[in-house]
């Protein structure tokens, strides 16, 4: 069954579920059994080995730890504990009421974490976990839903990464795209200059960006978002409580210090940060060799022990503030247990994502999709879409965006090279494009779960509500991409996109007009 369209059921069957029964854990287990079975021909036994086998793989892989999964699984624990300190420090409290007398509307406490999702671009897993963390007291002081939330940190975290030469994103796709050109023959641009020429080429990207600020200015309440920003702001309940516990948050009995500071929301989140990029530029020198620039720092950091360290750092320093304090309201161990214990939900959603994610690649799922693909007679007009589509529909059905470029970019380049070598470059932003697109939509994708964490959101009210918002840009990219594949120009497909994508939010701000309840 690998390799061909069966390989296709465990994805689709886990989409479908999590469409019809919300239940996001109970899908991917599904999905997980049903995937496994399927590639051990049905037996029991030996089904039920794989699934054990992938579950051990997360922490222990050829005799070794799996240093990469732990230390990132490590991470969120930390992040728990250390929101649990700030919290309990009172530090959460002080800073909601400091940016309350700054911040004098609902517009400007959306504003923080939008901004923030730009100017954190160095990586998406960092991105989306220190953006929630700083953003999560103002937002909540005017009761924008924790989805709400996610879709802000979640739909600027990718699209800035994956345009920016300097991220691990960046640094990851030009050493991919040095490949592509090498291997062509393709000696016009080196990789940097035609990853610079790619970017007005990402619509996608462009499209979510700007979707994103005229949410904002248009207070847009699209499909189910609605009812969450109406509950958030009638009932003050930033989660639907129906749904139980979400990441991040903790135990109605915690206790917060009255008498919290600034500083101890704010020292802490400096520690997280200075502490994760310091150590991310101190592996990548490590292991860059003799050259070192700050491509190779980028292409070569370890981000998921940097987080860790950040995190350890964060931890520490939200301990030593804890302690420091006159008459703390609850010991540190109750304070420690709850932060761990409000990180489960994301744990358990994470695990089976990668467990599903390892079922899906021994399917072979991605080159199937691949395959259909180069083997279709396909016009060069609508090439750049179809190249988006696939991608967009391959990141959904796998979770990871990483891996659709390590598939799809080698295949678009190759295809556009034979067809038309001048549409090289489009094809190629319009892998990272689809992918993003599809990352969005996909319940098992790490930025997703990630972003959900860092919001505080349910996980499955975080995909549900950001699919109207990531369905209209790509609806926008979609037809730039064929204007782009009947013309060859690219700065025209892009106004066209934005320009589409501003008409779309004007038409849904008239027809749908904002929440009565919200006044800025």
């Amino acid at each position: 069954m690998e390799g061909t369209i069966y390989s296709l059921i465990p994805a689709l069957l886990m989409l479908l579920l999590v469409l019809f029964t919300r239940k996001v854990i109970l899908s991917l287990g599904v999905g997980i059994i049903v995937g496994a079975f399927m590639l051990t021909q049905m037996d029991i036994g030996s089904g039920l080995a794989l699934i054990w086998s992938l579950f051990s793989s997360i922490f222990i892989s050829d005799g070794s730890l799996n240093t990469g999964s732990l230390y990132l699984l490590g991470f969120l624990f930390l992040l728990g504990v250390t929101t649990a300190f700030m919290t309990a420090s009172g530090g959460s409290r002080a800073f909601g009421k400091w940016a309350v007398k700054r911040i004098r509307n609902r517009r400007g406490a959306k504003l923080i974490p939008a901004i923030l999702g730009i100017v954190i671009f160095i990586d998406d897993y960092f991105n989306a976990l220190a953006v929630g963390q700083v953003a999560r007291p103002v937002t909540d002081r005017y009761q924008l839903s924790r989805a709400k939330l996610a879709y802000y940190i979640d739909s600027t975290s990718a699209p800035v990464t994956v345009i920016s030469p300097i991220s691990s994103w960046g640094a990851y796709i030009i050493g991919t795209i040095g490949s592509i050109l090498a291997a062509n023959e393709i000696t016009d641009y080196q990789a940097l200059q035609a990853f610079i020429l790619m970017i007005p080429a990402n619509f996608y990207a462009f499209a979510a960006l700007l979707l994103v600020f005229l949410t904002i200015f248009l207070k847009l309440d699209i499909g189910p978002m609605r009812k969450h920003e109406e509950r958030a702001l009638e009932t003050g309940q930033l989660t639907n409580p129906d749904k139980g516990d979400v990441p991040g948050d903790l135990n109605d009995e915690f206790k917060e210090h009255d008498n919290g500071k600034i500083s101890h929301l704010i020292l802490p989140i400096v520690a997280l940060v200075l502490g994760t990029v310091v150590s991310m530029i101190v592996t990548g020198v490590n292991n860059s060799g003799e050259q070192v620039d700050i491509l190779s720092i980028f292409a070569n950091t370890n981000v998921n022990i940097s987080l860790f360290i950040g995190g350890l750092s964060a931890v520490i320093l939200a301990g030593v503030l804890y302690t420091g304090q006159a008459q703390p309201k609850s010991s540190m161990g109750h304070v420690f247990i709850e932060g761990l214990k409000a990180m489960l939900p994301a744990i358990y959603i994470l695990v089976f994502a990668w467990m599903i994610g390892d079922i899906i690649s021994q399917l072979q799922t991605g080159e199937y999709l691949a395959s259909v693909f180069s083997q279709a007679d396909i016009s060069i007009a609508y090439l750049p879409f179809l190249i988006f589509i696939i991608s967009g529909f391959m990141a959904l059905a796998t979770g990871t965006s990483w891996g659709t470029f390590g598939i799809m970019l080698p295949i678009a380049g190759e295809v556009a090279a034979v067809t038309e070598p001048a549409f090289i470059l489009p094809a190629l932003s319009a892998v990272l494009a689809g992918s993003v697109f599809g990352d969005h939509c996909s319940p098992i994708s790490d930025t997703t779960i990630l972003s959900s964490t860092g919001a505080g959101s349910n996980h499955i009210d975080h995909v549900m509500t950001q699919l109207p918002y990531a369905g209209i840009a790509a609806l926008a990219a979609s037809v730039g991409y064929i204007v782009l594949g009947m013309t060859g120009q690219v700065w025209i497909p892009l106004f066209i996109t934005l320009i589409l994508v501003l008409v779309i939010g004007i038409a849904i701000h008239y027809f749908s007009p904002s929440l009565k309840t919200e006044k800025n």
